[in-house]
């Protein structure tokens, strides 16, 4: 194969796991900005609200690591595909709801083809990439979820002032479509299709065995950690910054946008830096202190009100430019942990178990602080946030100690 040609198969790879991944988190910010037309034409309460988000991440991280597993058994074309079309099955029963509990079942068909991505779209850019290209690799994964989540927002959106909540669902579900439609046509770069292991492959022992590895747990914690400190900026920013700064709920969003945008900026840089640095571990370290810094600035109360929107900017792209390095250290943790190397078939395990950590911190994380906000902490949010960021650091810094690897299983 040429180096045109490899270029051109890396490119084509990346861009349909991208679309893939952006799929995924359209279905994120699908159903909460609906809440105004649903909550009043079904009659449930912003508790039942809230439930049909906590279903969606608590079967999306459940399933996450299982569907790893799944993953190394089977390939990851077939569950990639197979997450999008419950995908499709969600929006559809969004868009033909009578009442509350098809509402549930469209977030737990959510959830359930939001679970197989991690483990999937990353088991197939180590797989089908080149090796020297898989920063970039992942920073387009990690930028494709943003604009997945800016697509999703203006979906909903679109469909308030136009077709109402039903074509939101209608629409969403159209997109899924044409997603798995990429996907089918494209098997042939993407196919990784796994013979059903035999009986040897199947025992607890080897399946799960991963487990008693001390760096994956500190993997799983540190985006743990990482996420639940974003869940305090993405679902607090408007009472926080108002009663610090009295921002406005409109300024407060543009603060978020800020935070948003610069997390975007971040992935693209972290790309290319994640290509060139020798230590991921400082990477990511060093990303993620500036971010913590930014946020301890900002608990202070002493910056300038036009300064509130350059400083969540700031926190934004420390923690992108942490993105592609971390997931390049996931990766490392993968083939050092468990033995075969780059040739190992336990990434899907891996990936699967390490990003669950996400969904639990998107659990965790508005739980913790909107009790901190109810006790009267306003202003414990901001630090918060960076405390654990800098945790999240502690937690990378230990990755640098060797593991040692697990056997290879067979089948």
């Amino acid at each position: 194969m040429t180096s045109n040609t490899t270029v051109r198969a890396d490119a084509a790879v990346i861009g349909l796991v991208g679309v893939a991944h952006a799929t995924s988190h359209l279905f994120h910010l699908l159903l909460p900005p609906l809440f105004p037309l649903l909550m009043p034409a079904f009659g449930f309460s912003y508790t039942e609200a809230g439930f049909l988000m906590t279903v969606f991440f608590a079967i999306s991280g459940l399933g996450q690591a299982f569907a790893g597993i799944v993953v190394d058994r089977y390939g990851a074309r077939r569950v990639l595909m197979t997450g999008v079309s419950l995908l499709v099955a969600s929006g559809l029963a969004l868009s033909a709801a009578v009442n509350y509990w098809m509402l549930l079942l469209a977030a737990v068909f959510a959830g359930a083809g939001n679970s197989v991505f991690h483990p999937a779209d990353f088991s197939l850019l180590n797989k089908k990439v080149s090796p020297s290209r898989l920063g970039h690799a992942f920073s387009v994964h990690g930028l494709s979820g943003n604009l997945g989540w800016a697509t999703g927002a203006a979906i909903s959106g679109t469909a308030m002032a136009l077709a109402g909540w039903r074509g939101a669902g209608i629409a969403a579900a159209l997109v899924a479509l044409c997603t798995v439609a990429a996907l089918k046509m494209a098997r042939p770069l993407l196919d990784d299709d796994r013979p059903r292991v035999g009986a040897g492959g199947t025992a607890a022992g080897a399946t799960f065995g991963f487990l008693s590895v001390a760096v994956i747990w500190r993997a799983f914690l540190f985006f743990l950690l990482v996420t639940a400190a974003f869940s305090g900026l993405q679902n607090f920013s408007a009472p926080v910054l108002g009663g610090i700064y009295g921002f406005s709920p409109a300024a407060a969003v543009a603060a978020l946008t800020g935070y948003l945008l610069g997390s975007a900026a971040g992935m693209v840089a972290g790309g290319f830096i994640a290509g060139r640095v020798q230590s991921h571990e400082r990477a990511v370290g060093a990303a993620m202190v500036g971010a913590a810094i930014f946020a301890a600035v900002l608990a202070s109360g002493l910056p300038a009100t036009w300064s509130v929107i350059p400083l969540m900017a700031g926190i934004g792209i420390g923690v992108g430019l942490a993105g592609p390095s971390r997931d390049l250290l996931v990766r490392r943790v993968a083939t050092d942990a468990l033995a075969g190397g780059n040739a190992s078939p336990a990434f899907g395990r891996v990936y699967g178990f390490v990003y669950s950590g996400i969904d639990v911190g998107l659990a965790l994380g508005p739980l913790a602080f909107g009790m901190l906000l109810d006790a009267g902490g306003r202003d414990g949010v901001l630090p918060g946030v960076a405390l654990l960021q800098v945790l999240a650091v502690l937690t990378v810094l230990a990755m640098r100690r060797k593991p040692v690897p697990l056997p290879a299983r067979s089948g």
